[in-house]
């Protein structure tokens, strides 16, 4: 039996003591550090802490857990616990645009994001043959107004029997009910195809073109009930110029689209992201 890799993510009111109270308890483990991230915010008074750990061999979760339990008591800690040998499991949605899921499959099959994509879910049929070719199971669940909560429902349940740690929604151009984005809070990423919120809705690259601009960019953020303003976990940007036409910015956003969202994806597999209210914390 080898060592084991954890990884322990933490916050609570900060006060003195805090990592030695920890650090103490692994060390009488004789655990390893491999990372140490920390971050106190002072508009909140909330201290957030991500360790990275080696156990040495014989001792399991069990064992991690104990040892964690005077410290997390004595500081009101709200914790999690994660074995980096469990592999995550993702459900992917999407629906006619194509690129961000092509590009997640692809840094999964190269191994730069460490998951397996359970399902894929859509209610258009274009994405079939991307799921078909990489084996993986496809749902085509359409939806209308009217068939919008039997819809939900449904893919509520293949999340829940996929036993998903995570929900993609890759260009999936449907507005997520906000009972669906309540139970799922915290475990949903959106890619918002516009870095400029005046720029909402239907082809937005083409809004930005009429008015000029000169950035681009995408934002990838959790879900809530309100629209496109979860917490963001990722953003990028780029310059353009008037010389580009409305299709060229549609261009330069899908590549950025595709590299935001691999990047929040990979940073949640990671267990770099804690949220801080409407914020978010993220050891990069």
């Amino acid at each position: 039996m080898s060592a084991a890799n954890f990884v322990l993510t933490l916050s609570c009111a900060d006060r003195p003591g805090i990592v030695a109270a920890v650090t103490t308890e692994l060390a009488a483990l004789s655990a390893n550090i491999a990372e140490s991230n920390q971050f106190w915010d002072r508009e909140t008074g909330r201290f957030f802490m991500r360790l990275a750990f080696t156990a040495p061999q014989g001792v399991g979760r069990d064992a991690i857990e104990r040892a964690l339990k005077a410290p997390i008591e004595r500081f009101s800690m709200k914790t999690s616990l994660v074995g980096e040998s469990q592999r995550k499991r993702i459900v992917i949605l999407v629906s006619k645009f194509d690129h961000t899921l092509l590009h997640l499959l692809y840094q999964i099959r190269v191994g730069w994001l460490d998951a397996d994509v359970a399902a894929i879910i859509s209610n258009h049929p274009d994405a079939r043959k991307i799921a078909e070719d990489a084996g993986i199971p496809y749902h085509l669940l359409p939806v209308t107004k009217d068939t919008k909560a039997a819809q939900e429902a449904q893919v509520l349940e293949i999340i829940q029997k996929a036993g998903a740690d995570l929900v993609v929604l890759a260009r999936y151009m449907q507005v997520l009910s906000n009972d669906l984005s309540t139970r799922l809070f915290g475990q949903v990423i959106n890619i918002h195809h516009s870095f400029l919120p005046s720029f909402k809705g239907a082809k937005p690259y083409h809004q930005a073109h009429e008015r000029g601009v000169k950035i681009i960019g995408a934002t990838a953020h959790y879900v809530t009930p309100d629209l496109d303003e979860g917490p963001i976990i990722e953003q990028e940007t780029a310059r353009v110029t008037h010389a580009m036409s409305a299709e060229d910015l549609v261009a330069a956003g899908r590549d950025i689209e595709s590299r935001v969202l691999a990047r929040a994806v990979k940073l949640h597999l990671e267990n770099r992201v804690m949220l801080n209210g409407k914020k978010t914390v993220v050891f990069g």
